[in-house]
């Protein structure tokens, strides 16, 4: 079993506390910023930064469809990790400043891929998938904070 990994990163008009503060929003602006591949969006204790627990389901493909009951700590001053229970996924979400009023946005996902030739297309075809739907994310999250 192998580790998958997906990354994905946006710089954003805006300065970093105020795209953090976005991010840690679980409670109202992170339901704004989910795609169609995200459903049954729900904050099931804490709703800002550390401490909370959301639930959701994540329908990367046609086919694939994770259910998701996430944990969300603050590792370090800047970042967030989001750790499935139902899982071995890990999200991490980690704003630095780049340059006067802009962020960079890094998004980044690990889990235990499957073994054999299921595991090789998964390692193949999954991280491009997934940093599309972060993309997706990351678009919305610039359109919200942008002044």
């Amino acid at each position: 079993m192998a580790q998958v990994e997906a990354t994905t990163e946006r710089i954003i008009a805006a300065a970093p506390e105020a795209v953090f503060e976005a991010i840690a929003d679980y409670s109202g602006t992170r339901a704004r910023l989910l795609p169609e591949q995200f459903s049954e969006y729900e904050v099931r204790e804490g709703g800002r930064g550390a401490g909370t627990l959301v639930h959701w389901r994540l329908q990367a493909t046609s086919k694939r469809v994770r259910d998701c009951l996430l944990e969300v700590t603050e590792p370090t001053a800047g970042q967030l990790a989001e750790k499935d229970r139902n899982s071995s996924m890990l999200t991490t979400w980690t704003v630095t400043p780049a340059g006067e009023g802009k962020s960079t946005v890094r998004v980044t996902t690990v889990w235990d891929g499957a073994g054999g030739v299921g595991g090789f297309f998964e390692r193949t075809f999954a991280p491009k998938g997934l940093g599309r739907i972060y993309d997706a994310v990351l678009a919305r999250l610039a359109a919200d904070v942008e002044q």
